[in-house]
């Protein structure tokens, strides 16, 4: 089994790095890439724990875009972790997040609900590297007894147009797109059949993009089938993986999302020509 789309605590996955690879393992997945949201602060441990346990691993990221006040997220594999290039972005990819989770809690304190922002924000920055999000302000309302469930602190306050939702601000696809590259990275729109926004995806295939997320745990067969159509047309290659943040998160469980082994091998011919 292949599964391209993991996340850890380096962002908002419920595992560490170690304890996604055991799971990884138990469920039977051969080949594996965290794809953490702006960070690679994983990849190292990722990358010790499953060689020991055979295995293979994709260096791998989710960038965050904006694209008409919408995240867009963007796939990056075979990306060098250490790229100056990519570091540089990447720190201020994060030090945006942390403006963000800050705004979001003023918004909350205005609306009678306080947290200590400061204190989610140094927790973070005790993993270096690691990256924030409303997922981290969501769990902390839970602890605060505010709200019953992650989804209950997404649909009260932090979801698109809630009183605490904070519009993001940052690149552009096109220029996400650069970014990887530039690592020597192979860029895929990550779960297009979620974002739903076809005319956006006609752009990026012009702009360079290389593939397209067909399989994951939110695509229905109908809209596998439609990206599949896509990728094809397109000449794109394909990527796929469940998108696991842990147990409880949402219903995206690891071993039942795997890649096909021809796409895999698609991609790894296409990343020797990089």
């Amino acid at each position: 089994m292949i599964d391209l789309h993991l996340h850890t605590t380096a962002s908002d996955g419920r595992l560490t790095p170690g304890e996604l690879v055991e799971r990884v393992h138990a469920a039977g997945i051969t080949v594996m890439s965290v794809t953490d949201h702006d960070t690679v602060a994983a990849l190292i441990d990722v990358r010790r724990a499953a060689t020991a346990l055979g295995i293979a691993v994709v260096d791998g990221i989710e960038v965050t875009a904006v694209h008409d006040r919408r995240d867009v997220h963007m796939l990056g594999y075979f990306i060098e972790p250490s790229d100056i290039s990519l570091g540089v972005f990447l720190q201020e990819q994060r030090r945006r997040r942390v403006e963000r989770i800050r705004e979001i809690g003023a918004r909350l304190a205005r609306l009678g609900v306080p947290l200590d922002v400061d204190a989610l924000i140094a927790r973070v920055a005790q993993r270096p590297g690691a990256s924030a999000g409303r997922p981290v302000i969501a769990r902390a309302l839970v602890r605060a007894g505010r709200v019953t469930s992650l989804q209950e602190a997404f649909d009260r306050f932090l979801g698109s147009g809630q009183a605490a939702f904070v519009p993001r601000t940052g690149k552009s696809p096109a220029e996400v797109l650069d970014v990887i590259h530039q690592a020597g990275g192979i860029a895929s729109m990550a779960h297009p059949g979620v974002t739903r926004q076809p005319a956006l995806m006609a752009t990026l295939v012009g702009a360079g993009l290389d593939a397209v997320e067909v399989y994951h745990s939110d695509h229905t067969p109908d809209v596998t089938r439609e990206l599949q159509q896509f990728a094809t047309q397109h000449g794109l290659l394909v990527t796929g993986g469940s998108d696991f943040h842990g147990d409880g998160s949402r219903d995206r469980p690891l071993g039942r999302i795997s890649l096909p082994v021809a796409e895999f091998d698609r991609l790894c011919t296409a990343q020797r020509q990089v």
